[in-house]
């Protein structure tokens, strides 16, 4: 009779950098059976997967930072049909005893996934949803510019000249912006004048610019979630940003979000335990994806100044006994409950 002996499972742990990503292979033990250095590049990456494979099957693989300078990575192994494990933070007990080191870390990515206590599937990082964050980014940096600008103007007219001041001063936002873009710094005498319409012009043109590019990023952003999660939109108070941030939170691989529950968790929603003896408490969850939790935030503050069903819950738990802040905790739990079934389920 011949016996053939079962392939060794093999589980990999990936400390990324931006030049050099470091590895560590582990035995279905916790045995270390070796680390070592590769090139963040596809030939390393390449180099990465046939030496983890040297020493037995592999199976799944933890990465740390599969947002940033593992993403590469993590497509790259996710394609070859190796498990994906996102790595966000380190033992803290074994940093201090061991100290800090790239094998160090890469080791305990590895044990963190043998172990069970790191389990969520990394990103894909590759369809519709991947387009839709690169194009958020320039969005945020375009609106945090404009704000700023707007910020500026409206600082200068503290110091400007009286008469300048009377013209502009307290006006709303779009008159105050298109009054600025007519100033004429050539028609005073005074240089102080002369100045302060030359800048509050350039501001407002400049206002009026990234307004043009916010414009189109969303015309850009539009069709993608129209393509990806098509009923996401006709969410009652889900808006453009609002969607595109919580498809993002999502991923290209929504699959990876086990049920609600796991997506209430991932947005910072659900209540934690805080039970000790015969004392049975639940408090905030402070965790999770801030952005997502801030985009069902903004949903529900619009529910409430313009749905009545989210008035009248609200005015009969205030009557109940309830805080405002409770309710609103409340109430962002179940919108995350009914933005989980306009997911795009993969």
């Amino acid at each position: 009779m011949t016996i053939v002996e079962a392939a060794r499972a093999v589980t990999g742990g990936i400390d990324t950098h931006g030049e050099v990503h470091v590895a560590a292979a582990l035995d279905e033990v916790g045995g270390l059976l070796g680390t070592k250095s590769f090139d963040a590049t596809p030939d390393g990456y390449s180099a990465l997967l046939s030496w983890l494979a040297g020493f037995g099957e592999v199976g799944k693989v933890g990465v740390e930072g599969t947002g940033s300078y593992g993403a590469g990575l993590a497509r790259f192994l996710a394609r070859a049909g190796v498990e994906v494990i996102e790595v966000d933070r380190h033992n803290r007990q074994n940093r201090r005893r061991q100290g800090k080191s790239d094998p160090i870390d890469a080791v305990e990515a590895a044990r963190a996934v043998l172990s069970g206590s790191v389990r969520g599937k990394a990103k894909s990082r590759d369809g519709a949803v991947e387009a839709i964050r690169v194009l958020v980014v320039a969005k945020r940096s375009a609106r945090q510019a404009r704000v700023k600008a707007l910020t500026q103007m409206r600082q200068l007219t503290f110091t400007a000249p009286d008469q300048l001041q009377t013209r502009i001063k307290g006006l709303p936002t779009p008159q105050f912006i298109a009054a600025a873009k007519g100033l004429r710094p050539t028609r005073s005498s005074d240089p102080v004048t002369v100045a302060t319409k030359a800048s509050l012009s350039s501001l407002a043109h400049r206002i009026g610019e990234l307004d043009d590019e916010i414009a189109q990023l969303d015309a850009r952003i539009t069709p993608l979630l129209e393509a990806h999660a098509p009923n996401l939109l006709n969410v009652y108070g889900v808006g453009i940003d609002t969607a595109a941030t919580l498809l993002v939170t999502a991923g290209d691989n929504p699959e990876r979000l086990r049920s609600e529950a796991a997506w209430a968790h991932l947005c910072g929603v659900s209540p934690l335990q805080a039970s000790s003896g015969k004392v049975a408490r639940h408090r905030l969850n402070r965790g999770g994806d801030r952005q997502a939790n801030r985009a069902l935030w903004i949903i529900v503050i619009s529910r409430l100044a313009s749905d009545p069903k989210t008035q009248t819950y609200m005015e009969r738990r205030v009557k109940e006994g309830r805080s405002k802040r409770e309710i609103i905790r409340m109430l962002k739990r179940y919108v995350a409950r009914e933005v989980y079934r306009q997911l795009p389920r993969g």
